[in-house]
């Protein structure tokens, strides 16, 4: 009876996934912050950390169907500058927690054909992190699937800064001009560089702010806030985000009228 529902679910996911598919404008990249394991743990009377436990399991069923549907990016908003911030008991439980998670996928996301990559101030990692994930992205970097980017460390403003710096370095010695510098000039600064920008931003458990999250690359980012808590976020949520994309017109900053023509 097992085997069967099993069979039966995934013949009912191939299906919902082709009609995805068959409507067109897949997102080419997915940005999501994964906020609301703390309260999921809450809500059930366990510790912070069951629910960034439970979060992970929402990550591979994520990442899995990502790599189904085609989409070539998904970033994950897994760290924050801010969240340094915390408990150092939660802050070290969080660092357990992800040098685990990475040791456990490598070799899953191998086998998926999935290409880790991160952005963020890796160096203030722990050291065993930043070994973990490393490996992983060597390990994985040959692969031709989906791209998972894992936003360790990482905060919009810290990039922006860093980006500051970098040209400014660049035009002190000589190698920039500054009447040159333009938009493009910016994002060959950011740790985005060679990434498409994110065609949808996710948030889950309910809040309306993008917390310091890639701030210059979701400029023309459609934007789907979910009550859902992120433990509790699979790919039946995922495909109903995906389907509500597919209804948006994207106009970046043009009119309807305009798009129509322009077909």
């Amino acid at each position: 009876m097992h085997t069967y529902r099993l069979k039966q679910r995934q013949g009912e996911d191939n299906k919902i996934q082709e009609t995805l598919k068959r409507n067109g404008n897949i997102p080419i990249h997915i940005a999501a912050i994964m906020d609301g394991n703390g309260r999921w743990a809450k809500k059930r009377g366990l510790p912070r950390i069951a629910g960034h436990k439970e979060g992970v399991e929402s990550v591979r069923d994520i990442v899995e169907a990502c790599g189904q549907l085609g989409i070539k990016y998904l970033t994950l908003y897994a760290f924050s500058t801010e969240n340094w911030k915390r408990p150092k008991y939660e802050v070290s439980m969080l660092m357990r927690l992800l040098m685990r998670a990475l040791r456990d996928e490598t070799e899953k996301l191998l086998k998926k054909n999935v290409r880790v990559q991160a952005i963020g101030d890796i160096g203030t990692l722990p050291n065993q992190v930043q070994e973990e994930l490393f490996y992983a992205i060597e390990k994985t970097k040959s692969n031709t699937g989906l791209v998972l980017i894992l936003a360790l460390s990482y905060s919009g403003r810290w990039e922006i800064t860093n980006a500051i710096k970098l040209i400014s370095s660049a035009v002190k010695h000589g190698e920039l001009e500054p009447e040159n510098i333009s938009d493009r000039t910016v994002e060959q600064y950011l740790s985005t560089k060679g990434i498409p920008d994110p065609d949808l931003l996710i948030r889950t458990s309910g809040e309306f702010r993008i917390s310091n999250f890639l701030l210059w690359q979701l400029a023309y980012s459609e934007i789907h806030i979910s009550e859902i808590l992120w433990p509790d976020f699979r790919r039946k949520q995922l495909y109903e985000v995906i389907a509500d994309f597919q209804k948006r017109e994207r106009r970046f900053g043009l009119v309807s009228e305009q798009l129509t023509s322009s077909k």
